[in-house]
């Protein structure tokens, strides 16, 4: 969905113990991928 908005990703990490995946986006967005697909922002963004 990002990629899809034209956000860059700035950075990728996936976390091979955990499973979780982190993206850092533009304009400071941050998620969280969980191993069992839900998602989540780890800071809200202002809209």
């Amino acid at each position: 969905m990002l990629s899809n908005l034209y956000k860059d990703i700035r950075l990728f990490r996936f976390d091979d113990k955990s499973g979780e995946v982190y993206i850092l986006s533009a304009d400071e967005l941050q998620i969280i991928v969980y191993r069992n697909g839900e998602w989540e922002f780890v800071n809200e963004p202002e809209l």
